[in-house]
This record gives C-alpha cells, sequence and structure tokens, in this order.
C-alpha cells in the first residue's frame, strides 16, 4: 500500500498536470517543424538527435519528465487511472530505487520525519513557490529548451519562469544571492553538456517528500541525448551540510511534440491539496 504521503503527493502533481491543459488545448496539436516522423506521421522517437552548426548534441525542445508512478488506489477507476494521467515517481521521492536510501545528516532525517508527520503541507510547490533543480525534471510541467551559443534557456510553463546555464567559460560566483534556481555554468565533455550549480538557498525541498536541499550544496547535471526523443539527466548532489556523502539519481525526459508552452499561473486558483 502507498503511504499517506505518496498518495497526496500524486494527487497534487494529478492536478498541476491537469489545471492548464483545458483552457490552453489552442498551442496542442501544432505541427512542429524540423520533427522527425514515422509513416504515419507520429514522433520517430529513435531518430538520432539534432546537432548545432558546431557539431554539438543540440537538446533544444519541449520535454516532460517521464518517470511514471503506479496509480494509487484511490485514484482508480475500474482496472484504469483516472484519465491515464501518469504520475512521476521522482517527484514524490527523488531517490525512489536508490540502493540504501539517502545518506541523511541525523537533523535531516528527523527534518524529513517531521515532514511526512504533517504530510508535506508547507512544500514549497504546493504554495505555488517557484521550482528548481532538480525539481524542475521532476514535476508534470513542460519545460522548453533553448540551445543558443555560449548559454542554455530553460523556460518552465510553471508560474512562467526561467533558467540560464551559461557556455561561455564564465566562472561561479564565488558569494552569490542565494536564490532558487542557484546559478549554473557548463562546460562540454564529449557527447554530454556537464552543468554545476551552487548558490541555492537554504530552505528548498528536492521534492513532495521533503527532502531537503540547502546553501553549501552543488549539484552537477549531466545531460545527453542518445535519440531524438530522450534526454537523459545524470544528477548528482554534494550537498555537506545534508547528507553524509554525494549522491547520484537518473532522470529520463520526453520530448513533447506538437504542443507548446501555456502559461500557468499556480496562483489564479489552484489551491494546494490539504
Amino acid at each position: 500500500m502507498m503511504s499517506n504521503v505518496l498518495i497526496r503527493a500524486a494527487l497534487l502533481a494529478c492536478v498541476l498536470l491537469l489545471a492548464p491543459r483545458e483552457a490552453a488545448t489552442q498551442w496542442f496539436k501544432y505541427p512542429m517543424p524540423g520533427v522527425p516522423r514515422d509513416p504515419g506521421g507520429a514522433l520517430d522517437v529513435k531518430a538520432p538527435p539534432p546537432r548545432t552548426a558546431d557539431g554539438k548534441p543540440d537538446f533544444s525542445g519541449v520535454w516532460l519528465g517521464d518517470n511514471p508512478l503506479p496509480c494509487p488506489p484511490i485514484m482508480r477507476d475500474g482496472n484504469d487511472c483516472i484519465e491515464k494521467i501518469p504520475l512521476p515517481v521522482r517527484a514524490a521521492n527523488i531517490a525512489f530505487g536508490l540502493a540504501g536510501g539517502l545518506p541523511y545528516q541525523p537533523w535531516a532525517a528527523e527534518l524529513v520525519t517531521q515532514r511526512a508527520a504533517t504530510e508535506t503541507r508547507d512544500d514549497p510547490h504546493a504554495k505555488c513557490l517557484p521550482s528548481h533543480v532538480p525539481r524542475n525534471y521532476t514535476l508534470p510541467h513542460y519545460q522548453k529548451i533553448f540551445q543558443l551559443p555560449g548559454v542554455l534557456l530553460m523556460l518552465n510553463e510553471f508560474n512562467a519562469s526561467y533558467r540560464q546555464i551559461f557556455i561561455d567559460g564564465r566562472p561561479l560566483p564565488v558569494d552569490p544571492q542565494p536564490s532558487w534556481n542557484g546559478y549554473s555554468t557548463a562546460r562540454w565533455d564529449g557527447e554530454a553538456l556537464v552543468i554545476e550549480t551552487t548558490g541555492f538557498r537554504d530552505d528548498l525541498w528536492l521534492d513532495m517528500r521533503g527532502n531537503p536541499l540547502t546553501s553549501a550544496a552543488r549539484v552537477t547535471e549531466r545531460l545527453t541525448r542518445p535519440e531524438f526523443g530522450r534526454l537523459n539527466v545524470e544528477l548528482t548532489v554534494d550537498d555537506p551540510k545534508a547528507y553524509t556523502r554525494s549522491w547520484t539519481v537518473r532522470l529520463t525526459q520526453t520530448f513533447a511534440v506538437d504542443v507548446e508552452l501555456v502559461e500557468e499561473i499556480c496562483l489564479e486558483g489552484l489551491k494546494p491539496m490539504r
């Protein structure tokens, strides 16, 4: 049986996924140019990934996290999930399937237990506060990547937010103003773009379970696009304030064909679930 926390997390994810769609169908099913298709017109997921003029993999496109969670009993309609919505397991628990679980510092383990006891009602995302790394990869919101010379831009439909990752050789700031997204620079390692991010706020949640991320954290993302329709994210968290050692999870993003971002302002009528 799934815990109450995960059931609530699954329901919240479903509500957030459905909320912007009904009022914004005009952007859906509009043909994307330059997309490889099979004879039936569907996306050819396994086609070679696109490349930039300098031969680097191009991560541009609209993406959605692809880590489904089995449908909890209270959302079943006969044998099918209501609306057949895949719910992202990593949104509920970033460490799902990680051998041994997360290596908490004692205070962090106690904090997660406290958050679970209150059914994670203080989750910043449920209060319509901004998303951040790695939640931008796990929550059910479309994310659009623009790969430009010197910078990678990530636009998220949730609260019409953005993230910029500089690939122009600049160093990370020494004493950054703490922020939700932190400050990101990147370098190429063969076919992978390696992103380093520091400068986070001290009160961030990695997931709906309440696993913490602090201002001491350094997050490393290793992005690869082995085929047109899939983006792999190997994500390493090194946060000595919250964890006794660094740890790594692997996330997958699926290319969203013939869709566009639609403004989703969380505070406009969407109420957190209690």
